[in-house]
């Protein structure tokens, strides 16, 4: 009875770690109601506490794919002064003209399944789960014993990317990590990545002369990231460089960084539902353009502070992008980018690598797949630090080692992400009033975020899962007890 009870107990897990949940709690469940060893039953007890909750997450994730479908074809997108854009959907008879309800452009259901089923799924750049690198093209370069703010300069960059090269180990994606000064090209930038570093590389080609868009063509090993649409709008000066972009044959990390009630609904299902449904009008474009084309989801959610800016120092910041993660492992199962592993923090200090460390780890406890901007960025990504980014890389060489040593039957850990019904009028809302500030919803969801944390501080508290690394991570934050 021994030996089958440990293969049921196994399967139960690859279904759960295949997200399977409802299988992996009716084997559960029948070895519950079996004499089985108490070592066996123990586990069993453990993974049963969570069914429930993740099989109501994997719900929501669900809701918000189908419902960011809905946005595009029940809502639409504000896409009416973009003669290309529309001229291209035009001409695709994408458009639902039927659709009198809409407040702006509405695409046809068929259309937008079509162009999602010709979105591969399978990439064989694809560096792994929990894959951690640079990212955001910062604008200043920290200098040790320099308060002057500026871009790095050639020399400057060619020494990031002997840095980077160097820390291979770590380093899952070499993702731009700052802003260059005009003594080094775009290109030139591009190439020096290609030479200092061997594994998975982002660039932004807007800035390509034409002759030089090829470069990045067949790579299976780069990323064009790009972007489109903000707050259901197209930008103006985008439009050009992303069609350019999806029609030059390289992947494309299609990106949206919507915050939270500010050009985004307030909570978290909403404006993950808003993020994804502007991530996937960006994927229907490009399979227009280009059937077939390699679309990495870029939904990298933000949440701000209490002035309104950006806070990667937020304990809300991980969660959101953990969970945005889940949408696609999940559910969709595209390729995507998120972000996390930075701080608020401008200057080095052992609280911001600490406040980087416990992002990461967040991050690393739910599963993602690629998260940008986690090695090296201060100030909510407007600083790049060498110094930084090697004691980041020192952190997570050790923290790496630990979360190796966490039992392998312990399934996965439930986010407890809150679910919204009223997900999909608060957008439509959003839509009408042209911004989120103004809309009834975001108000209502204000205590959506703090709510989800304090879901989440109980639950730690209650069950560990990583018995090597402090499960409490949030709290700390929330409460100023980190200690380096």
């Amino acid at each position: 009875m021994s030996e089958r009870a440990r293969e049921n107990l196994d399967k139960a897990l690859e279904l759960e770690n295949g997200f399977d949940f409802r299988e992996a709690k009716a084997i559960y469940e029948d070895l519950k109601q079996n004499d089985i060893p108490d070592n066996i039953t123990q586990v069993v007890n453990f993974r049963l506490e969570d069914m429930d909750h993740l099989i109501a997450e994997k719900e929501t994730y669900k809701r918000i794919h189908d419902n960011g479908k809905k946005v595009l074809s029940g809502i639409g997108m504000n896409i009416a002064e973009s003669a290309e854009l529309m001229e291209i959907l035009m001409e695709a008879d994408a458009i639902d003209f039927d659709k009198e309800s809409a407040v702006f452009i509405p695409i046809k259901d068929t259309y937008i399944e079509d162009c999602l089923d010709k979105c591969p799924r399978n990439w064989p750049g694809d560096p792994g789960k929990n894959t951690f690198g640079t990212g955001a093209t910062p604008p200043f370069l920290k200098r040790p014993g320099d308060n002057e703010l500026r871009q790095a300069s050639h020399s400057e960059f060619e020494d990031i990317v002997r840095v980077v090269g160097q820390n291979e180990d770590m380093i899952g994606i070499f993702s731009l990590p700052v802003a260059t000064d005009k003594s080094i090209t775009a290109f030139e930038v591009a190439q020096l990545m290609e030479k200092g570093y061997s594994g998975l590389k982002m660039t932004a080609t807007k800035g390509f002369s034409d002759d030089e868009m090829g470069f990045l063509a067949g790579k299976d090993h780069w990323v064009d990231g790009t972007s489109l649409i903000t707050s259901l709008s197209p930008m103006s000066t985008m439009v050009s460089p992303f069609l350019r972009s999806a029609r030059s044959g390289a992947n494309l990390l299609l990106l949206d960084l919507t915050m939270a009630g500010s050009s985004g609904p307030g909570s978290p299902e909403a404006l993950l539902t808003q993020i994804h449904a502007q991530v996937l009008f960006m994927m229907v474009i490009a399979q227009t353009v280009n059937p077939g084309v390699l679309c990495l989801h870029g939904g990298i959610p933000g949440v701000t502070d209490a002035g309104g800016d950006l806070s990667y120092s937020s304990p809300y910041q991980p969660l959101i992008n953990a969970a945005m993660a889940r949408v696609n492992n999940w559910i969709t199962q595209l390729p995507s980018a998120q972000s996390g592993g930075s701080t608020s923090i401008t200057e080095l200090t052992s609280e911001a690598v600490f406040e980087s460390e416990l992002s990461r780890n967040t991050l690393r406890k739910y599963g993602v797949h690629i998260i940008r901007h986690a090695m090296g960025a201060l100030g909510s990504l407007n600083f790049f630090s060498l110094e930084k980014f090697e004691e980041d890389c020192e952190r997570e060489r050790k923290n790496s080692k630990l979360f190796a040593t966490a039992p392998v039957d312990k399934g996965i850990i439930p986010l407890y992400t809150p679910a919204d019904q009223e997900a999909m009028e608060g957008i439509k809302e959003i839509a009408e009033k042209g911004g989120p500030k103004n809309a009834e919803h975001t108000l209502r969801k204000v205590d959506s975020f703090i709510n989800w944390e304090n879901s989440i501080n109980e639950a730690a508290q209650n069950k560990l899962y990583y018995p090597n690394i402090n499960d409490t991570v949030i709290e700390m934050i929330g409460k100023g007890t980190m200690v380096p």
